[in-house]
């Protein structure tokens, strides 16, 4: 009995405590759209070539309304990059890059990161 227990426990703990994937999206040709949706923000994105690089051009939108911010980043075959936006720092963000595709991908849990500008 109490073996069950521990083991349903663990279990259980080892599920809560796995940050969930949320959503992922792949852009496989340029001006290609790619979009998420999860948590409190909208985001758009799309590429285009840049010499060896793609130019990927993100926008956020909060859902509840206000101004969009937009990122643009070079990534180079094989580049990865994280982020949380400012003032919305419940969901990461990850930007990969592989050949001539990109994946955008959202997680969230912050409950396993610091936010270095808080107190």
């Amino acid at each position: 009995m109490i073996r069950k227990t521990l083991s349903a426990s663990l279990l259980a703990a080892l599920f809560l405590a796995t940050p969930a994937l949320a959503e992922e999206a792949t852009i496989g040709r340029p001006i290609e759209g790619g979009s998420l949706h999860q948590g409190h923000l909208d985001m758009v994105a799309y590429y285009v070539p840049r010499g060896d690089l793609l130019e990927v051009t993100a926008t956020f939108a909060p859902k509840t309304g206000g101004d969009p911010l937009r990122f643009v980043m070079g990534l180079a075959n094989s580049d990865a990059v994280a982020f949380s936006i400012p003032g919305h720092p419940g969901s990461l963000y990850a930007f990969s890059r592989s050949g001539k595709e990109v994946t955008v991908s959202t997680e969230t849990d912050t409950s396993l990161r610091a936010d270095a500008t808080m107190p």
